[in-house]
């Protein structure tokens, strides 16, 4: 707990362009602790480097997502926004903690086999640690609540493993943190795919809505999104395509499933296709406008950056330095 308040950590890699998915799952859902909780947001550019990135690409997209961040509704003054790679306190706890995860913990990591057959020509041990310094991203802020999509599930139980595991051998030294997923949107699926998760690395673009397409491109994508032979506009089990579509359309508009059954009963899936992708791109508009905004002015994205670092770095150095202090190590 600090300053009274419990806290709050997220992070998005700025590997890639976000979607949809990562907006309605997670950074739209971020705004709504930033009065009740101390809340850090970070830019994971340590976890993006598991895969090759180039270099110019990456200190772009460390710009963007900072950007992004602030546009989606994080405002600075009431979040701590900073880069992952500017507080060395993730990296120095993330090798602490590696001496505290068994291998075969992090063998059983879904995505390391996910990303393993994916990249076959860097299965690198970064790769194979990844979910230890997302451990160390998350105890080094004393951290009550993650929000986390589906997909992170998993990482955030061995979070919760080690830090429970550090705290039986050294005594109470981590908060175990909890899982906070929200009630909708968590999991959005691939439009060419929606048995399978909308992802930013998929090589099909027409399958990705990401947050700063132009409206004609959101349009065209939804107009081709898989359905199913039926007509009806239902959620309903083997209707993966049309589920997806309407948890989406509920995430922007706020709509129950029953009242968009009712809304589009005796319309096609033609006319639900267009009003999903009508209520995405109103939806993000104004997020694609701030973002313009705040990447004209990279002075100010600096000083974001600059000052969240500080701040960031002044309550991770608390937890490393009671953490070195227990495992026995020597200070100066």
């Amino acid at each position: 707990m600090i300053d009274d308040k419990k806290v709050v950590f997220s992070g998005v890699q700025p590997s890639g362009n976000l979607t949809i998915g990562n907006y309605l799952g997670a950074i739209r859902n971020f705004s709504e602790f930033s009065d009740l909780y101390k809340c850090f947001y970070c830019v994971v550019d340590m976890h993006a480097i598991t895969v090759r990135q180039v270099p110019a690409e990456l200190r772009r997209r460390t710009y963007e997502t900072l950007a992004l961040y602030i546009a989606c509704g994080l405002d600075p003054k009431k979040n701590t926004l900073y880069v992952q790679s500017h507080v060395p306190a993730h990296a120095e706890l993330g090798w602490i903690l590696n001496c505290y995860t068994m291998f075969g913990e992090l063998s059983r990591m879904t995505q390391f086999k996910d990303k393993s057959a994916k990249h076959a020509d860097n299965v690198n041990a970064g790769l194979f640690t990844y979910p230890t310094l997302m451990a160390a991203d998350i105890l080094l802020y004393q951290t009550d609540l993650v929000p986390v999509g589906v997909d992170q599930k998993q990482h955030l139980e061995l979070a919760r493993d080690i830090a429970t595991r550090f705290n039986g051998v050294y005594g109470d030294t981590f908060v175990v943190p909890e899982p906070y997923m929200a009630k909708s949107g968590a999991k959005i699926a691939s439009l060419a795919e929606p048995t399978k998760k909308m992802s930013k690395s998929d090589e099909n673009t027409n399958a990705v809505v990401y947050i700063l397409d132009s409206k004609d491109d959101i349009l065209r994508k939804f107009k081709r999104a898989v359905t199913d032979s039926d007509t009806r506009v239902v959620f309903a089990e083997g209707k993966d395509g049309i589920n997806n579509l309407m948890t989406i359309y509920s995430c922007f508009t706020g709509k129950t499933f029953d009242e968009i059954e009712r809304e589009f009963d005796g319309k096609g899936y033609g006319d639900f296709k267009l009003a999903v992708g009508e209520a995405c791109a109103d939806g993000l508009a104004p997020v694609r406008e701030e973002f313009a905004r705040l990447m004209a002015d990279k002075a100010y994205l600096e000083e974001v950056m600059k000052n969240g670092a500080a701040e960031a770095s002044y309550y991770a150095r608390k937890t490393l330095s009671k953490v070195k202090r227990k495992i026995g190590y020597t200070s100066l």
